[in-house]
């Protein structure tokens, strides 16, 4: 089987598992998590440098920071998927006294979360903190983050973004879920983000644009190109143009599952759509 064709399956089923992890407690964010499916199965299935064996100093691995946590369905199934902790426990999302709560937490030492995502527009600050961190320690390993595009409408990430260029933040790379939707409607609608790439380069970043972010070869080559970017004295964007709700065709492109979870008719018309390859949990 292709790299292409395992990830693709890998994808699908981390799909069965949002949305079925979303209809079983009906609360939970489905469309971003979707979105941002196909990304996170290649970060961590294909591109990241890290050991399962987790810690949170992560000395000599790449390590990564979701900043818009509320898509915690994505990263949770990814994660365990991934070897971190029993797929299993993707069944206790969002119940009380678990480990998966609704936004990642640290404090209940679930491997592979690095920090606590809930107010969005944190995280940037956060990952450059540990870029910086690095470089102090001669690690050469690198930082990846991802943010919603509506995220950005928070300025504490632009005096982040000005802080990173000023500092020469190469060994930072930073995603951007350019969907161009958010809770209450299109980002141009609640507060138009102008032209993402120039504002980023206006900031002196490097910025990789992949205009199929829901296209598994398409994302390896961005995030190919944003790498060999890295180290050259400025960090790195990519603009992951993607689809909210991809891969459930009721929910593609509606900013109204942002938050919503799928009734019982609704779930099996998902899962039909996108058939077991793994196994669920």
């Amino acid at each position: 089987m292709s790299d292409i064709l395992q990830l693709k399956n890998f994808s699908t089923q981390v799909r069965r598992d949002i949305v079925r992890m979303v209809h079983e407690v009906q609360s939970g964010h489905p469309g971003g998590s979707l979105g941002c499916t196909e990304f996170l199965t290649v970060l961590y299935q294909k591109v990241l440098n890290y050991n399962v064996d987790f810690d949170m100093d992560g000395v000599n691995e790449d390590l990564f920071f979701l900043s818009n946590g509320h898509i915690s369905p994505v990263l949770y199934s990814v994660l365990a998927r991934s070897g971190f902790f029993p797929v299993a426990e993707l069944a206790t999302f969002r119940k009380l006294g678990t480990r998966l709560q609704g936004h990642p937490t640290t404090h209940d030492n679930l491997p592979g979360i690095r920090m606590s995502a809930g107010s969005l527009g944190q995280g940037m600050s956060v990952a450059i903190g540990a870029a910086q961190a690095k470089k102090l320690n001669n690690d050469n390993s690198i930082v990846y983050t991802l943010h919603g595009d509506g995220e950005l409408q928070e300025g504490q990430n632009w005096e982040a973004i000005m802080y990173a260029s000023a500092n020469k933040m190469d060994n930072l790379i930073a995603t951007i879920d350019y969907n161009k939707a958010q809770i209450d409607g299109s980002t141009d609608d609640v507060l138009a983000l102008g032209n993402l790439r120039a504002k980023f380069e206006a900031f002196d970043w490097l910025v990789v644009d992949v205009e199929k972010g829901n296209d598994v070869k398409s994302i390896i080559d961005g995030l190919d190109t944003a790498k060999e970017k890295t180290g050259n004295g400025k960090p790195v964007c990519i603009l992951l143009h993607t689809e909210m709700g991809n891969g459930v065709d009721f929910m593609m492109g509606s900013h109204a599952w942002h938050g919503k979870p799928p009734s019982d008719e609704q779930l099996e018309v998902a899962l039909s759509q996108n058939e077991e390859t793994l196994g669920d949990f």
